[in-house]
């Protein structure tokens, strides 16, 4: 697309990495601020000051480093500033100064040639591996490597724009970047930022966990967005959907009310709105009192697998059940729905051996990759029984292709726990895997509970990977057959009786949710700071407070009404 054609409303779908909304206008890190530098080779007589300017380049960014981490833990905690201490590690590595220092000593390197040939070198080793959470790491390094560069040349972190007041010195900034680095996200003042867009950068990355932890919306995964905006273009960044919109049309910002230009979205919490339940996905236990402060009616998903990745190794039954245990006591008497350790496919962890796999995404993952790994199901099973005496504890499996494989899961977790004395635990399933969905009818006669994974589910029904850029435009639900798959499902809950939910993208969007209600879906859940947008927009449109003909919102006043006479 054009950079002159970009002048209407634009929208690009991108991976969401840290939740919130923003409009605002946009920035441009400048990416090209290392081609200048002398790449070259050196005399022999200058080896010795080549040799010398790398030494006092790694002794800046070691104290940079230090000063993050310190500013980081004061700022968030001291979990997110070891972002810093792992750079740091890296920087002190004996094997990567050995060889930028024989660069410059036996092949006559400069200090940027020999640190750029170096650190690349290990950029490629890291980027051979299949584990996810390695390639991840891939960005430190690279990280290291412009520090490295900026210190030898006095260069520091900017915009294109330079011409641009707004942009050098204003406040209510979108950045927009090829990557998200976490001295990216600390450096360029982030009081003045109100969100990010980049090309490249993963969920697990240091700089994602650092957004999340500052409250920055960030969206990455949009290939050449750096190439295909300019400066003072305004924007809004949806990081619970992953969306970017370019020039936002009158009609597509009222999509969010209360939202202002230059404003992120942190509204005053709301009440729930009778007729149609929002729970809250959580990631880390830590996180829980941001979903209460949301009044959020339930946890709907809590991802148990980002405890063991923000832990980076494999947690014991008693380290499991503290974490459960303590976000069961912040929701207090409010479901919490806990799905198993979802690992495999493009959730891989260095601490765990992961088979080598052609299609990872169609191999050994979720219910297939716990099955196949009963010691940790069982040490999993076990907290979760013994966290059940502290609330409503719901057991949720991933990637369940049929009821028999239902059926094992909950055998296996009940032979585990039989000799704990546990609360009432209720076990159900994530629909997402097609096969399972066209069998809901039986599943569901069993289960005590559903909750339908949109994302996957469009994946799977519609053989497109929801991470490819290539294919990302096939990657939406606006087809009769996904909207029929949740027709029937929502009919089998209905007939058995069972609670249903949906979580994934489309349960934050109002314009779903208003097909969700009509399809039969009383349930929702999505990210924390979402809850309230999503409850605003049910009460400020008539089409999505109606349920079944019957204004939902007017049958809450009538309640109250019913109660002042002292009825029922």
């Amino acid at each position: 697309m054009l950079m002159e054609s970009m002048t209407q409303e634009t929208r690009f779908r991108g991976l969401p990495l840290s939740p919130g909304v923003v409009v605002a206008r946009v920035c441009l890190f400048n990416e090209k601020r290392h081609m200048s530098l002398p790449v070259r080779d050196i005399t022999p007589q200058q080896v010795q000051g080549e040799g010398d300017r790398f030494r006092k380049a790694l002794l800046l960014v070691r104290e940079k480093l230090v000063v993050l981490a310190r500013e980081v833990q004061e700022r968030v905690g001291k979990a997110e500033s070891e972002i810093f201490t792992v750079q740091k590690m890296i920087l002190d590595d004996p094997a990567m100064i050995e060889r930028v220092t024989d660069h410059i000593r036996s092949k006559n390197f400069s200090a940027e040639k020999a640190v750029m040939s170096s650190l690349d070198y290990f950029e490629e080793q890291i980027a051979k591996t299949d584990n996810a959470y390695l390639k991840e790491r891939a960005s430190d390094i690279s990280e290291i490597k412009r520090r490295l560069l900026d210190a030898l040349s006095d260069l520091k972190p900017s915009f294109q724009c330079q011409g641009d007041s707004f942009c050098q010195k204003g406040k209510n900034r979108v950045v927009i970047a090829g990557e998200l680095t976490p001295s990216l996200t600390m450096e360029l003042n982030t009081d003045s930022i109100k969100g990010f867009v980049t090309d490249r950068g993963g969920v697990a990355s240091h700089a994602a966990i650092l957004a999340r932890a500052l409250r920055i919306p960030a969206v990455s995964g949009i290939p050449g967005i750096h190439d295909k905006i300019f400066c003072g273009t305004e924007v809004l960044v949806d990081g619970d959907t992953g969306e970017v919109v370019v020039w936002p049309s009158p009609k597509t910002l009222a999509q969010y009310p209360n939202l202002s230009r230059g404003e992120s979205r942190d509204l005053k919490p709301v009440d729930p709105v009778p007729g149609i339940k929002v729970y809250a996905n959580l990631n880390l236990a830590k996180q829980a009192g941001e979903s209460a402060e949301n009044r959020a009616e339930g946890i709907g998903l809590y991802r148990t697998e980002f405890e063991f990745f923000a832990a980076r190794k494999l947690l014991n039954e008693d380290e499991q059940y503290e974490r459960y245990k303590q976000v069961l006591e912040v929701m207090k008497d409010r479901p919490v729905y806990f799905r198993m350790l979802d690992l495999g496919g493009d959730k891989e962890a260095d601490f765990l051996e992961f088979p080598h796999e052609q299609n990872p995404v169609l191999g050994l993952r979720g219910s297939r990759f716990l099955l196949e790994h009963p010691e940790l199901f069982r040490e999993q099973a076990r907290a979760l029984a013994r966290a059940s005496r502290h609330g409503r504890v719901h057991v949720m499996y991933p990637m369940v292709i049929d009821l028999e494989q239902y059926r094992n899961l909950v055998k296996r977790f009940k032979n585990e726990t039989a000799d704990i004395s546990s609360g009432e635990i209720r076990h159900g399933l994530m629909f997402e895997v097609p096969s399972a969905c066209l069998e809901a009818e039986s599943i569901l006669k069993e289960a005590d509970f559903g909750s339908i994974g949109t994302n996957d589910l469009i994946q799977y029904l519609f053989a497109v990977d929801r991470d490819n850029e290539w294919v990302a435009y096939d990657h939406h639900p606006d087809r009769k057959i996904f909207w029929k798959l949740i027709h029937d499902i929502a009919k089998a809950a209905k007939k058995h009786r069972k609670p249903l939910s949906v979580c994934g993208e489309i349960a934050s969007n109002p314009e779903y949710v208003r097909q969700l209600i009509r399809e039969g879906i009383r349930t929702v859940s999505v990210a924390p700071r979402a809850i309230t947008r999503l409850r605003v927009a049910i009460k400020n449109k008539p089409e999505l407070r109606k349920r079944n003909g019957r204004n939902i919102v007017s049958a809450r006043k009538k309640t109250k009404n019913r109660k002042k006479r002292g009825g029922t």
